[in-house]
């Protein structure tokens, strides 16, 4: 099994939370992964060697220079009324909507999705921005949103 129930889903209280309502239909695509997944999704895309977005190392892809190219704030865009994902985000990731996505907040706490879910819904994930990393099945662009109210954009190799 690779996926928990939403009911079992100790943070499920973020695609439900009153003033940003997931509908039913979107809710049936939101996956959290089971723990075993989770790490490997992360080992295999994320990190060998740590487990949590604060405690890369040289060797992590997320902690190298060259993958990152702009940074941008969300947070402006999260506390208005516009549903839209800030721009820069948007015009980054060009995938089609049904491209598989994983938000990975940590190596035992993994989402997946597809892109035109997330887009919908980007904010219910972010109410834990503590640097989880967007990452879409077989594409290079990735995203991280941090704890200040930024997120930078880049490619990995």
């Amino acid at each position: 099994m690779s996926y928990l129930p939403i009911e079992q889903y100790k943070k499920a209280w973020i695609f439900r939370h009153k003033d940003l309502p997931v509908s039913d239909e979107d809710l049936q695509q939101i996956k959290p992964l089971t723990e075993s997944r989770a790490e490997q999704v992360w080992t295999q895309q994320i990190s060998k060697h740590c487990n949590h977005p604060g405690l890369f190392g040289a060797d992590d892809w997320a902690n190298k220079n060259q993958t990152w190219l702009e940074t941008d704030n969300w947070q402006q865009t999260w506390e208005s009324d516009d549903s839209a994902l800030p721009a820069l985000l948007a015009e980054h990731l060009q995938w089609d909507d049904q491209t598989v996505v994983w938000f990975c907040y940590s190596s035992e706490h993994v989402i997946e999705t597809c892109w035109d879910v997330f887009r919908r819904n980007w904010k219910n994930f972010l109410f834990f921005d503590d640097g989880p990393i967007l990452i879409g099945r077989k594409r290079k662009q990735v995203v991280q949103f941090n704890q200040t109210g930024n997120y930078r954009i880049g490619n990995r190799k």
